[in-house]
């Protein structure tokens, strides 16, 4: 069940982070980067960690995104 949350907290974040990388519209990596942290947990808490590494992803191209525009240093 909890890997299963952690698919779905992860596809709504990617649905946030995908637009939010066009220039100007940053500021919705900040919003999806909460929904990922419990999609990580979701999955940390499950006995598969599929949703836990897909969560990761999501939140590896959240902060590369971040971190090139300037906004998170």
């Amino acid at each position: 069940m909890g890997n299963l949350l952690a698919y779905v907290f992860g596809l709504l974040s990617l649905v946030i982070v995908i637009p939010s990388q066009i220039p100007l519209l940053g500021w919705g990596n900040w919003l999806a980067l909460p929904i990922i942290v419990i999609g990580i947990v979701f999955g940390a808490l499950s006995s598969r960690d599929g949703g836990r590494n897909f969560c990761l992803i999501v939140l590896l191209i959240a902060v590369v995104r971040l971190s090139l525009g300037g906004g998170l240093f």
